[in-house]
């Protein structure tokens, strides 16, 4: 009898030890879409580098007298302190909504209302993940999930943010250029008809170009906002005669500069 309590009594704490050990050494999961990493640009300065990263729009130089100065924000921020980056003359932001499919930015609603509750002009952005689902259902999660627009002269059209895979293997997803393109031009289009305005398309120069092939153009429809993190904003991806928003540092938080005045930034936002 004393045997067979302590063969139970084995088998019991057998188990504990195993379920103790599934708590806390559990198995590693596969890199799931979102990671708070995978922001506008943090892969680009990863491959790109980031030069002398920029941290005051002072330095920008005489030829960005009377632009417009904003930041973009995701959930690595959390609850942002609004009334800060105004005083520090912000006055618009993108806010990161959604990834490929599966992610949505769980700091979002604070971020957005929090930034138009302070004046600001605010905008949604998604990351975009081309080899896990085509761009017309991705356009459509990024819409149903904040990424939408509305004519109140505050809301920005939304920005698919397309640049280096953040999760490895191939630069460009495994597309060729032409699938690259016509990817992009599925988004934009189906982002179009769902909101009556084609989305900003946020990238960089050298991505854009070795993965489209210096194909497709989409400067007469969708407005530039390009990542160099450096003194001058350099070249302008294929066909685009020049850049709507310059991203042009990441420290000490995502800042970019309108390529306008106040009532220009006012008419993108107006549509």
């Amino acid at each position: 009898m004393r045997s067979q309590r302590s063969a139970r009594s084995h088998v019991v704490r057998t188990a504990v030890v195993v379920l103790m050990t599934g708590v806390l050494f559990p198995v590693p999961a596969r890199a799931e879409e979102g990671s708070e990493n995978h922001t506008a640009g943090s892969q680009i300065a990863k491959h790109e580098g980031t030069g002398d990263m920029l941290g005051s729009p002072s330095e920008l130089g005489p030829e960005n007298v009377g632009s417009v100065h904003g930041i973009d924000v995701s959930s690595h921020q959390g609850n942002v302190d609004w009334g800060h980056w105004w005083r520090s003359g912000k006055r618009f932001v993108y806010i990161k909504a959604t990834e490929g499919t599966g992610y949505r930015n769980p700091s979002f609603t604070q971020q957005y209302n929090g930034s138009a509750g302070v004046g600001m002009t605010r905008g949604s952005y998604h990351f975009a993940l081309p080899n896990r689902s085509d761009g017309a259902t991705q356009a459509r999660f990024f819409v149903q999930n904040g990424g939408g627009w509305s004519k109140d002269g505050r809301t920005l059209p939304g920005t698919l943010d397309i640049e280096y895979n953040p999760y490895g293997g191939d630069t460009c997803y495994g597309l060729t250029h032409a699938a690259m393109v016509n990817w992009i031009r599925s988004f934009s289009d189906t982002y179009h008809a769902l909101t009556k305005r084609w989305p900003v398309i946020y990238t960089s120069t050298q991505w854009w170009d070795k993965c489209t092939g210096r194909s497709g153009d989409f400067s007469a429809t969708n407005p530039l906002w390009v990542a160099r993190y450096a003194s001058a904003v350099g070249p302008m991806p294929f066909k685009w005669p020049f850049h709507t928003i310059w991203q042009f540092t990441s420290s000490p938080i995502d800042q970019n500069v309108f390529n306008g005045g106040a009532d220009r930034l006012a008419a993108l936002a107006a549509g």
